[in-house]
């Protein structure tokens, strides 16, 4: 079984960080003089902190990162270190044997599984050509109780697993940093005999955040485990500061979501924040159903939790409607295909759009309309699209026909999700 998939990069654009320069005016020093001093202006009072979700989104995911001397400085083998890139590879591949305890098993997940998007940082690593190359993913999840829940069960295995079995046995051996200003942290390097398998790991966690060092490695080796935390935790407070200070010069605010008229044409309708027109979040299935109009066709799901399939008048297009896991609320709505192998294309005209995009339209004009998005391929399911988030955990898909770094790949499909809603991966 191989644990690990080696990740083709694909950087499909450059993430420029901002920079927020603070200026200040120096006044010149007064002369003396013989006329009054004018009456001074009164102070503009200062904003009340931000006080609310720690939730980063998009490119401020930058803020995270490491710079290469830092990279190089835990792993220093480590060369053609690149910039934080929005593309993200999940392989999905199933898992092998359980470990015991069960908890173990949060060490062998890939951890960007349930995030609603990412930026990843690569390096080479020549020197050891078995591996060759290092990572660093930067995990967005929908919000602080999807990140928390995930760290609580990392930081249990790195307490309880330095020493389990799984199809041998396998060592954790892990530094554990106290909390710090709300962030939590640990490295360690994972030796599994059985399988011939060594990796180092660093995680952090702060807000809807987890950040993952990676570091595959041959032969015995030793790492500053303890460091490496220790500076991916003052790195997640540092993001986290800033993200406040920005939060509280430019409070967020939340995208004004369309209303659509259930006796109007599926093709005005809008793909917003709540819904698909007059579909909404979060109802139960019975009552979106309703709302299609009397002449779609209403499809029950092809299996047991899988999504009702409205098809419009004349065959035009159609949309699917999912319930939550074990539940009746809609949680999440795709007008046309879910899946990028899907042979048949609908006719984007007749169908629901997301501001100007709509079915049809190249992956490039949604990815500049909605920029600070990540481009994910699911190398297991073949599936590729572009996701954008919003800050109140609602997820926008823009499904691609084939690779969206290919010229020419086009959007089959636009689902709009509350992720907050998902059912979070449980070890043990």
């Amino acid at each position: 079984m191989t644990v690990f998939t080696t990740w083709r990069a694909r950087m499909l654009a450059s993430i420029g960080i901002g920079a927020l320069v603070a200026l200040s005016a120096c006044a010149p020093t007064p002369q003396a003089s013989s006329s009054p001093s004018p009456s001074p202006s009164p102070s503009t009072a200062s904003p009340e902190p931000y006080a609310g979700p720690i939730v980063f989104v998009g490119d401020e995911l930058d803020a995270f990162s490491l710079t290469p001397e830092e990279i190089v400085g835990i792993v220093p083998e480590a060369t053609d270190v690149g910039d934080p890139s929005p593309a993200l590879e999940q392989v999905s591949d199933g898992g092998s044997l359980p470990a015991d305890p069960p908890i173990c098993d949060a060490l062998y997940a890939e951890q960007s599984l349930g995030s609603v998007g990412a930026r990843t940082v690569e390096w080479q690593v020549p020197t050891d050509p078995a591996n060759g190359f290092g990572r660093m993913t930067i995990m967005q999840f929908a919000d602080e109780a999807q990140a928390e829940g995930r760290m609580d069960q990392l930081l249990q295995a790195a307490e309880q697993c330095a020493e389990f079995s799984k199809e041998g046995t396998i060592t954790f051996d892990a530094a554990i940093p106290e909390p710090s200003e709300d962030v939590r942290a640990f490295a360690g390097s994972l030796v599994d005999a059985g399988l011939d398998w060594r990796s180092f790991d660093a995680f952090a966690s702060t807000g809807n955040v987890i950040v993952q060092l990676w570091q595959p490695f041959s032969g015995d080796r030793d790492f500053d485990a303890e460091a490496a935390a220790l500076l991916l935790q003052t790195r997640a407070g540092e993001a986290r500061s800033g993200l406040i200070d920005e939060l509280t010069e430019n409070p967020p605010v939340a995208e004004t979501d369309p209303s659509g008229d259930p006796g109007a044409v599926w093709s005005e309708w809008q793909i917003g924040v709540g819904g698909v027109g007059p579909l909404r979040l979060g109802d139960s299935v019975d009552a979106a159903l309703a709302k299609a109009g009397e002449d779609a066709q209403v499809m029950e799901p092809e299996y047991d939790g899988g999504p009702w399939r409205l098809v419009a008048p004349g065959g035009a297009g159609s949309i699917l409607v999912q319930p939550v896991e074990a539940g009746d609320a809609v949680w999440s709505i795709t007008v046309g295909s879910d899946r990028s192998l899907d042979e048949s294309v609908d006719d984007g005209a007749a169908l629901p759009h997301r501001g100007d995009i709509r079915l049809g339209a190249p992956v490039a004009d949604a990815m500049a309309a909605y920029p600070g998005g990540t481009v994910v391929d699911v190398v297991a399911a073949g599936d590729d699209f572009y996701a954008v988030t919003t800050r109140d955990g609602q997820v926008f898909r823009f499904q691609a026909d084939r690779d969206v770094a290919e010229e020419g790949s086009m959007i089959v499909g636009i689902t709009v999700e509350d992720a907050t809603a998902r059912t979070p991966l449980v070890f043990g």
